[in-house]
């Protein structure tokens, strides 16, 4: 078992969570944009107030990486002093998540926390890892993952009020009027975050770092002014990326515990491993 292909492999299926989604604010004038734009951007605020405020919610997606993976994620996610959460992950299609059934990983357990995030692989991986069971991976050190993209911001952006702060930096943000989104009235919105027209330098660069061209943002806003689901979809130079997420019981309690260190392994020595024995 090559060991390098091992982290990569999972670094990507987590880092797929965060995949679509990116943070910043427009600076653009809000009388250069459309008429409609002018019009959704106050509730659009309200929401990424309220929906920050919340702290925490509880979630489940899926995302398709193209042909190299496909996952359902369902758990929890707090933001209240940085990323943290619980969520299982079970991987459902793709080229990656054949290569982790061939470790004898189908799903796994994920518990992010505020500098890193743990997987836990499971008895068989296990078997093969020397006894350990979780894989750590420290956001500073994904830094040096994906050709230079900053991993770390993208993970640490995963929260649903990023995903409103994200629909603001669209130029043609637009309502598209209510709908019901299980089972509560909900307005939706839409628009389109191109990198050419991104004015935020550091929006437009983690963008660029991602490889992204282009990205559509759908989401859908609760009565109470809270992000209830959202559908990105990016366009990368290696193909489309999209995520469906739901989110509900917003205020729930949300609390982590790092694993223990008997039983994990940093992915920073798989690293040093797989250098000097690749095999």
């Amino acid at each position: 078992m090559k060991r390098t292909t091992v982290w990569v492999t999972t670094a990507a299926a987590l880092t797929g969570l965060a995949a679509c989604t990116s943070s910043g604010s427009s600076d653009e004038p809000e009388d250069k944009r459309p008429a409609s734009a002018t019009t959704a951007l106050p509730a659009l605020r309200t929401a990424e107030r309220s929906t920050e405020r919340a702290e925490t919610a509880r979630v489940r997606s899926t995302t398709v990486m193209g042909t190299q993976l496909s996952l359902t994620a369902d758990g929890v996610l707090a933001w209240r002093d940085g990323l943290s959460g619980n969520l299982t992950i079970d991987y459902t299609g793709g080229t990656a998540a054949e290569t982790m059934r061939g470790l004898g990983v189908t799903s796994m357990e994920a518990r992010y926390l505020s500098d890193a995030y743990y997987a836990r692989m499971g008895d068989t991986f296990a078997a093969k890892m020397g006894g350990k069971h979780w894989l750590k991976y420290a956001y500073d050190d994904l830094k040096t993952l994906g050709g230079g993209a900053d991993l770390a911001d993208q993970m640490r952006s995963t929260t649903p009020n990023q995903s409103v702060r994200l629909l603001l930096d669209s130029g043609d943000v637009r309502e598209l009027g209510r709908e019901t989104v299980d089972g509560q009235a909900a307005t939706h919105y839409s628009g389109t975050v191109r990198v050419e027209d991104v004015t935020d330098t550091e929006l437009r660069r983690r963008l660029q770092d991602a490889d992204v061209t282009a990205e559509t943002v759908d989401i859908w806003i609760n009565e109470k002014n809270l992000l209830v689901k959202k559908v990105e979809k990016t366009s990368t130079t290696n193909g489309r990326v999209t995520q469906t997420a739901h989110y509900s019981d917003y205020g729930v309690k949300v609390a982590v515990q790092k694993p223990p260190a008997a039983d994990t392994e940093d992915f920073k020595s798989l690293l040093s491993q797989s250098s000097t024995n690749p095999t």
